[in-house]
């Protein structure tokens, strides 16, 4: 008899961590690998955020705190909705997670039951389609092109709803594309969405610090469809916290009731340091905050030198993002081709090849639903980027 449960053995493992994993293993056997494979900001937290949580341990904040997070930090993200996004929440509308990874897993359990259908555009944040299949949901993915930006169209959206479809999940800034919506995109979708009253909507916009067009669009700024979105956010990618484990969800109040229903039973509260150095984070203003700003404009510069460095690569397709720290490029067109008797036939055998023979550890694109592609990190030096680039780029002049 087997011993683990179905659901885990049919849960597929985080092919992200896997990959980051392997070129950790690698490094210690003494490979020099260069590691594109991680989302996460090699900037430290803040200097303010940091002395929050050193006065939380002072002030003795070490016992059980709320289960939707202390009440000081929900208004504070209620201040940081409104300043930031125009969006107006209370707090009992707000419920802080161990990281947004947690929220939409929360989410998904809350609303999906066995046989609902959710529409997850692809390329998609690779851990969606195993929440929904861990709460009985079908996926139904509707595929983007790198000609259009890997963006969902509300044509495509409309298309593949039938009556079944209880939710659609999307990011903007997108992991793995790096692209974002428009106001008018998300306006059109929103006007797709409030047809459909059973209809409700996902938005996880955990990189909407890093956005290098400008103001940041949220599709529950829409009085058509607020009632019915559920955004995504939290501290890890916008203000370098990754270790902090912060997530939290802005919901319509019964969503949000049951997502604290669930943590009440699976997780509690979040950690109470955490969460007072998230306060002083919410206050911080992403227009003025030295530290948001330079992460930001550190990335775009970045995003400019890699960008220009995989448009000199033969064969190579890609777009220019705009925001978060991903490229997503397409490299299918070396498929079928050879080296040293290994045939590169689809994204996981080119990520393991640039890793063995390149020593730069990415992603697999089909982790993403897109296997056509794989996916570059730039969150590192621009010395270390350039040598990786470098370093792809001969990788790939050696497959015939």
């Amino acid at each position: 008899m087997e011993i683990l449960s179905n659901r885990v053995l049919n849960m597929a493992e985080s092919e992200t961590l896997a990959m980051t994993a392997k070129a950790r293993e690698l490094k210690a056997q003494g490979k020099d690998v260069i590691s594109l494979s991680i989302g996460e900001p090699d900037f430290n937290t803040p200097d303010e955020v940091k002395e929050a949580a050193k006065q939380a341990i002072d002030d003795n904040f070490t016992h059980y705190p709320p289960v939707p997070g202390y009440a000081d930090l929900r208004e504070a993200v209620c201040t940081k909705f409104k300043r930031d996004n125009n969006l107006e929440f209370k707090p009992e509308q707000i419920v802080v997670s161990t990281g947004a990874k947690q929220s939409i897993y929360q989410l998904v359990q809350c609303l999906i039951n066995p046989g609902d259908e959710v529409i997850i555009p692809t390329p998609f944040w690779v851990s969606y389609k195993e929440f929904v299949r861990l709460a009985g949901g079908e996926c139904i993915f509707v595929k983007t092109k790198i000609e259009n930006n890997f963006k969902v169209t509300a044509e495509q959206l409309e298309a593949a709803i039938t009556p079944k479809t209880k939710l659609i999940m999307f990011s903007s800034p997108s992991n793995p594309t790096g692209m974002l919506y428009t106001k008018d995109e998300l306006k059109a979708i929103a006007e797709v969405v409030a047809k459909h009253e059973n209809l409700f909507v996902m938005a996880d916009e955990i990189y909407e610090h890093i956005n290098f067009v400008g103001k940041h669009e949220s599709i529950a700024q829409f009085p058509e469809v607020k009632d019915r979105v559920i955004t995504i956010n939290g501290v890890a990618k916008g203000f370098a916290m990754t270790g902090w484990r912060i997530g939290f969800i802005a919901a319509p109040l019964a969503i949000a009731k049951a997502c604290n229903k669930l943590q009440g039973q699976v997780t509690s509260a979040t950690c109470s340091i955490a969460q007072k150095a998230t306060v002083r984070a919410m206050l911080m203003d992403p227009a003025t905050s030295e530290d948001i700003i330079n992460m930001r404009e550190t990335f775009r510069k970045r995003r400019d030198m890699v960008y220009q460095l995989l448009t000199e690569i033969p064969g190579v397709k890609v777009g220019l993002p705009q925001g978060a720290f991903y490229f997503f490029p397409d490299v299918s067109s070396y498929y079928g081709k050879s080296f040293n008797g290994q045939t590169i036939n689809n994204s996981t055998d080119m990520a393991f090849y640039l890793l063995n023979e390149a020593n730069v550890a990415t992603v697999m694109g089909s982790a993403f639903g897109d296997d056509t592609c794989i996916r570059l990190s730039y969150a590192t030096s621009e010395d270390l980027l350039r040598e990786a680039l470098r370093r792809i780029k001969a990788a790939l002049a050696n497959l015939k």
